[in-house]
C-alpha cells in the first residue's frame, strides 16, 4: 500500500493520498488550504489517478482545495450531510471571521459531484475498502476512515480532528460537542486493535496502543469520567 501524506496551508492540515500501491488509482483525504499544488505533485511523483476525494469532516482546514482538486481531475467528494454546508459557507461553520484577505484567495463552493457518507458505510474506491464511521465531536459531521489489516500493513485510523497524538481535537466551535466528542473516543476508538496505525489530521502519525496508554482523554473515557476542556487543536 502506498500513503503518502503532507501537512498544508496555514494550519498545517494533513492531506493524505492513499492508493494500493503506486501507478496506480488513489483517493485523496482532506485536500485543505493551499493543497492543490502538493497533491498534485504527489500525483506526478507516484503516478496516481485519483478518483474521489473523500473528507473527515467540513472545516474549511480540510476542505479548502476540494473545488480545484476535484474540478482538475472529474472526480467525486465524499462528506457526512451534516457538515456539507460548511463547504459553502465556510464562516458559518467557524463562528468567526476568518478574513476577507483570506476568504479571497480560495474558491468557496461544493464541487459538481457531491456524495454523503453514512455512519458504517464502506466505500469501495482504487481497489481499497473504507469503512465510514459517524465520529461527531470537533463537527456534528465528523467521519473517521479505517482500512482493514493487510499481509504486513497493520490496520489504519484516518481519524481527522476526533484524534491526535496525545491530545483531540477543539470542541468550541459551532457544532461542537465534548460530551459527543467523549462518545465518538468510546466508541469509535477505544474498541480499535492496538496495532492500528492513528493518521490524523494535524501533527504526526500515532497507534492506538500509545493512545491508550497516554493520552488522557482517551484514558479518561477508558476510565468512565466526566467531560473536561478540549485542547484546542485544529481548526
Amino acid at each position: 500500500m502506498l500513503i503518502a501524506g503532507f501537512p498544508a496551508g496555514a494550519w498545517g492540515t494533513n492531506c493524505y493520498l492513499v492508493a494500493p500501491a503506486a501507478g496506480e488509482e488513489c483517493v485523496i483525504i482532506d485536500p485543505g488550504h493551499e493543497a492543490t499544488d502538493g497533491v498534485e505533485e504527489a500525483l506526478r511523483r507516484h503516478r496516481l489517478k485519483p478518483v474521489a476525494v473523500v473528507l473527515t469532516h467540513g472545516h474549511l482546514d480540510h476542505v479548502a482545495s476540494v473545488v480545484p482538486v476535484c474540478g482538475a481531475h472529474d472526480v467525486p467528494a465524499w462528506i457526512h450531510p451534516d457538515d456539507r454546508y460548511m463547504m459553502s459557507d465556510p464562516e458559518k461553520a467557524l463562528g468567526r471571521s476568518i478574513g476577507a484577505q483570506l476568504l479571497g484567495e480560495l474558491t468557496i463552493g461544493e464541487p459538481d459531484d457531491v456524495r454523503e457518507l453514512t455512519d458504517g458505510a464502506k466505500l469501495s474506491l482504487a481497489g481499497l475498502e473504507l469503512t465510514v464511521a459517524h465520529a461527531p465531536g470537533h463537527t456534528k459531521g465528523s467521519v473517521t476512515f479505517a482500512l482493514p489489516e493487510a499481509a504486513d500493513i497493520p490496520p489504519i485510523l484516518f481519524s481527522g480532528d476526533l484524534l491526535f497524538a496525545g491530545s483531540i481535537g477543539r470542541t468550541d466551535l459551532p457544532g461542537g460537542d465534548m460530551d459527543e466528542m467523549l462518545e465518538s473516543l468510546a466508541r469509535v476508538v477505544l474498541p480499535l486493535d492496538d496495532s492500528t496505525v492513528v493518521l490524523p489530521g494535524h501533527q504526526g502519525q500515532t497507534t492506538i496502543g500509545r493512545e491508550r496508554a497516554t493520552n488522557p482523554y482517551l484514558r479518561q473515557v477508558a476510565a468512565g469520567l466526566g467531560s473536561t476542556e478540549a485542547p484546542r487543536r485544529g481548526m
